[in-house]
């Protein structure tokens, strides 16, 4: 069984496995990464090796929509890519499987990563330039300057040796310190990845590489681009130490595919599948309350969903709230979520969240997880977005401090470990079936809770019950691929809502970065390739969404200034990330951004001239109008439309057990989060979601322990 681990623990043993969707580094930063010399190093099970003499080779692999796709690259000797081979054999043959062929002749093309993809396979595609840009960025970057000659066969010559690369938000630097054979210290520094993701590889790489005594070993799963630029970062610093790195051992993971895996059997009082938000608090709370439980996670890290989350959480007749003297009452949370979900909503679902949301705050207090900060959100009557005091994304916030609490309880977490099947007996459903790499587990529980989220990053599943929104970006997370809903609906399970699936107006299409909300909530404005405002910005996400479509190009900028930048942490790591223009002036960044310099500042005038009168004549703006845009330099990120949250899935009541076809509740089983259907009706409002995993998570946490106690 696998035992409770601490936080150290549970980051040195993240690696493993292919890489799963990632952003692009070379979209993200511009560069194309094409070797000027190749170099024996690996990601993600690949690694770059001398071939028959025609040239050298690179492979690298990525996640798909079925499993794992692998790139190999022939390359000559001056870096150019002579040869492509594309294996998918898990891709959908009519879908992925047939884009291969497509995608080879773009890659020989483009001779790099940074290619267009093929419409319609957009997670194949994306795999498949994942793959190129890990193999490009292994088979080297800048040539890094040959060493010192270790004496006789010692690997090294001893010393502290650097080496620097990209990541995802900026310059990473490994700092490696050896003796003649042995690598005594790895130390990475990369302050600007993603919390959470690149953060956890920016932690636990350089112990693994340590360990391993190799440059060489896996990537983190779902952070590609960061653990890419750590591995290049390290291989240069050892380069530079005088280490022929072909003489280093292979630290890859290798795991046979036809090797039998061993049956185990493990019993807890409640087993929880999906490590997010909703799962971590189910799991803390019912552990709090003297439940043992187990959390199973399909990736190699806790956060899910959650993580991305950068706006805030809506609570409604909070002590915050209270104290800020904010007039917002329980009933009009309701009827705003209720409006704002164009009265599809389950009522009784959305009375119950807003019922329970001040407690729920109340609750991460007392975690250490307060959300001082108050502002508006799309759809929202008064300020109820509830966010950390400092500014940041409240996702990130929330997963480490719950990671911390789960820590501090000991809560046995397995990662790396798919929930394939629920259990029945008599009716009732009483435990699960799951794996990982080397074993298949049979969990026995008195409950089982379902907290896996949605399904924004399984494309046939959108395509099935939305094919217009075929190829659209997402900005969910890897693991988002509606394992639970096809679990629950096997036993019976009753489905709500499961067409209404919800995009985000602030999507970097290059990067699928989600601009928060927040920076419209603080006053930014969005406006057209010809300078003008279109829609009033804090109408709800689909209604600002189609306003967009509607522009020359289906897209719009999101202009900012300085004053907005100081007061929102969340704006820097866009601007590290690369996808924010800067200008001195107005008329500046309106010449960087190709917009007429006069209209674009026509557009600040009219706007500011209606902050300081408080009234929006054009569009009938209300809320987040306390500051004006008037402090230079002055900012602009292009957006367009992403799917960002599936509002359907399983019925649930308000006990948060799941209801079957027939409308009967299913015993044993309960579900919570986006996993769940009815909360959110045709569209999500802003600071919703994270209300919806905190207080159903606690709710149907409840209904489990208590269901137990019977």
């Amino acid at each position: 069984m696998k035992q409770p681990i601490s936080n150290q623990q549970f980051l040195k043993g993240l690696a493993g496995g292919a890489a799963s969707i990632a952003v692009l580094m070379a979209l993200q930063l511009g560069h194309n990464y094409l070797p000027k010399a190749a170099y024996p190093g690996s990601t993600s099970g690949s690694n770059v090796s001398a071939s028959d003499g025609s040239g050298n080779t690179a492979t690298a692999s990525d996640y798909g929509f079925g499993g794992d796709v692998a790139v190999t690259l022939t390359l000559d000797d001056k870096g150019t890519i002579t040869n492509v081979e594309l294996v998918g054999d898990s891709e959908t043959p009519e879908v992925g499987g047939a884009a291969l062929d497509t995608l080879k002749q773009q890659i020989l093309d483009a001779q790099s990563a940074e290619i267009d993809g093929v419409s319609g396979a957009t997670m194949t595609s994306t795999a498949v330039k994942n793959a190129v840009a890990s193999a490009l960025a292994q088979a080297s970057g800048e040539a890094v300057e040959a060493g010192p000659t270790p004496e006789g066969d010692n690997l090294f010559v001893p010393g502290t040796y650097e080496g620097t690369a990209v990541g995802f938000g900026g310059e990473i630097t490994v700092t490696a310190t050896v003796d003649e054979n042995n690598i005594t210290d790895m130390v990475i520094a990369g302050d600007h990845e993603t919390e959470n993701i690149g953060s956890f590889a920016v932690e636990m790489l350089g112990e693994q590489m340590k360990e391993a005594q190799t440059c060489k070993v896996d990537a983190l799963t779902g952070a590609t681009v960061t653990s890419n630029a750590i591995l290049k970062a390290a291989s240069q610093a050892l380069t530079a130490a005088g280490c022929d790195l072909s003489r280093l051992p292979d630290g890859t993971v290798q795991i046979d595919p036809n090797a039998a895996k061993e049956a185990t059997t493990l019993d807890c009082d409640i087993v929880i599948v999906g490590a997010g938000g909703a799962g971590m608090t189910a799991a803390i709370n019912a552990t709090q309350q003297g439940k043992d439980v187990i959390l199973i996670e399909k990736m190699p890290y806790v956060g899910g969903n959650t993580t991305k989350a950068t706006g805030g959480m809506n609570a409604a007749e909070t002590h915050y709230q209270k104290e800020q003297q904010i007039p917002d009452t329980i009933e009009q949370f309701i009827a705003d979520t209720m409006e704002g979900g164009h009265q599809l909503n389950d009522i009784e679902l959305v009375t119950k969240m807003a019922q329970e949301s001040s407690a729920a705050i109340d609750w991460l207090d007392s975690i250490g997880a307060p959300l001082p900060n108050l502002g508006f959100s799309g759809g929202a009557t008064y300020s109820r977005i509830h966010s950390p005091e400092d500014g940041s994304g409240v996702g990130a916030y929330l997963v480490t401090r719950f990671l911390n609490v789960m820590n501090d309880l000991n809560i046995n977490v397995m990662y790396d470990t798919t929930a394939t099947e629920l259990i029945q007996d008599g009716g009732k459903v009483v435990g699960i079936k799951a794996e990982d790499a080397s074993h298949e587990y049979t969990i026995n529980a008195g409950a089982v809770m379902l907290t896996t989220g949605g399904f924004g990053a399984n494309e046939d599943m959108i395509v099935q019950y939305r094919s217009d929104l075929k190829g659209t970006v997402t900005t969910n997370a890897p693991g988002a691929t509606g394992d639970g809903i096809v679990m629950a609906t096997a036993v019976g399970a009753a489905l709500v809502d499961i067409d209404q699936i919800q995009l985000h107006p602030t999507v970097e299409q290059a990067t699928s970065m989600l601009i928060t909300e927040g920076v419209r909530g603080d006053g930014a404005i969005l406006v057209n390739q010809s300078g003008k405002r279109f829609t009033n910005e804090l109408l709800t996400r689909d209604a600002v969404s189609a306003a967009e479509l509607e522009q020359e190009g289906a897209y719009a900028y999101v202009i900012f200034d300085q004053n907005l930048r100081d007061n929102l942490k969340a704006i820097e790591k866009y601007v590290s990330t690369g996808i924010v223009t800067e200008g001195a002036t107005i008329e500046e960044l309106a010449e960087k951004i190709d917009i007429d310099p006069a209209t674009l500042a026509e557009t600040l005038n009219t706007w500011n001239a209606a902050v300081a009168a408080q009234e929006d004549k054009e569009f009938g703006r209300t809320t987040a109008m306390e500051e004006d845009l008037s402090v230079a330099p002055y900012y602009a990120i292009k957006i367009a439309p992403g799917i960002h949250h599936t509002m359907g899935g399983i019925k649930i009541n308000t006990n948060g057990e799941v209801v079957n076809t027939e409308g009967k509740v299913i015993p044993g089983l309960f579900a919570a989060g986006e996993v769940t259907g009815g909360v959110h009706g045709g569209n999500r409002l802003g600071g919703n979601a994270v209300a919806d995993i905190v207080v159903f998570g606690k709710i149907s946490s409840q209904s489990a322990i208590d269901y137990v106690n019977k």
